[in-house]
Formats: C-alpha cells, structure tokens, sequence
C-alpha cells in the first residue's frame, strides 16, 4: 500500500486533499501540532472505510519534521507522496507584524516545507519515485500588505517548488504546487484543490508540472 504523509493537516484543503488520495488506495498519515484535532479529521476519514494513521508534528521545528519523516518512511518503508501544508495565517502589515513572531512565521511558512523536502526528497530519489507536494498561495504571487508573512511564506514555496523541481525531476521525483488564488471557504473548492494535486501527481512523467494555479469560485 502507497503511503501519503500530510503535514498540516487541516479541515480544509488538506483533509480533502488526503481523502482524494485515500480513494485511490493510498494509507494516509495525518500530521499537524494539535493532536486531537488531527484525530478528529481521521475519524472522518475512517469513517468512510480509509485508512488512516495520526501523528503530531511542529511545522515551525525542522527537527520534528525530520524526525516525523523518518519515522513513517521506516514505519511504512516509505513516503510516496508527501503533502506539505503547513501556514501560519497571521493578519498583519508592516508595521504591525510582531517583532517575535515573524521569525515563526517564516518557519512555518516556508522553512517546514524546506525542511519537509530536504527529510523526505533523499529516500525517494534513491527509489526513483515519489510526488512532493506544496500548498502555495495567490499571495505568492500578489502579496498583500495585511497578510505580509504568509505572502513572503508563499512567495518562497513558489520559489522553492521552482527551484528544486528539475533536479528532482531527473531522479524520478515530481515536485510541484497548487497556488491558490483566492480564499477556499467551502468543501466544492477545498475538493477542486485536492483534485489538482491528484491531477499533478499522476501526470505521465513525460508531462510533469510544477505548477497549476487554481481561483475559487466568487
């Protein structure tokens, strides 16, 4: 059975986007910080005949995604897939952006996802397989004064996904993002998104993307 690790997992984009995949077979890994919630989303899940593992994880510690990633590829010999998304949604310009938190921001933004690619991308390029997936943002590409550290943390997976896709792509590993243009405020658009990391993931790998843009409705 595949394996598909979600670190971040949400009640949004990130659980539909597990359960486009736990319709395919694939055994999901749902990781974010708060546990019970986590386990909420995997009830949901569960309840509908999927199989489902929870672990917690601090997207802001590289040590703990490290340590995360390494724990499911020796569990499950092996990440197929892994959905990074992670974000701090923090409202604030310039001038408001606390001092001590945009260092956090930052880390969770853009650094988890850095991190998440560097535990994971290894093991895959030495199968010769795998997808690694990112959650980018509309704000990546028009930054908004009032939400400046998640714009700069979309900007970077961007750049990130960008950076890193052809050396992967030469070892058999599809890296590629979903940038969302727009805010997902309900299950028809939160399950248009997970259709487009499906839709990336099993591109022939002749045809690989990096980058499918997708604007929700309204």
């Amino acid at each position: 059975m595949k394996t598909f690790l979600s670190i971040g997992a949400g009640p949004g984009m990130g659980l539909a986007t597990a359960e486009r995949f736990a319709g395919e077979g694939f055994r999901i890994v749902l990781s974010a910080r708060n546990e019970t919630k986590t386990k909420e989303l995997a009830g949901q899940l569960q309840a509908k005949g999927h199989k489902v593992e929870v672990r917690t994880v601090d997207a802001a510690e590289p040590s703990s995604i490290a340590a995360l990633v390494s724990r499911i590829e020796s569990e499950f010999a092996g990440i197929d897939v892994l959905h990074f998304n992670a974000a701090s949604m923090r409202k604030a310009t310039l001038a408001d952006q606390p001092r001590e938190t945009f260092n956090y921001d930052l880390a969770v933004n853009i650094g988890g996802a850095m991190v998440a690619a560097q535990a994971a991308g290894p093991n895959m390029i030495a199968r010769g397989s795998g997808s690694i997936l990112f959650t980018g943002g509309g704000f990546g590409l028009q930054p908004h004064p009032d939400f400046l550290s998640l714009s700069i943390g979309k900007a970077g997976i961007r750049a990130l996904a960008q950076g890193i896709f052809r050396p992967f792509q030469e070892k058999g590993v599809h890296v590629a993002t979903v940038t969302v243009a727009g805010l997902v405020m309900n299950s028809k658009d939160a399950n248009a998104v997970a259709e487009q990391f499906w839709q990336l993931h099993s591109q022939p790998a002749g045809s690989w993307q990096v980058e499918t843009v997708y604007t929700p409705a309204g």
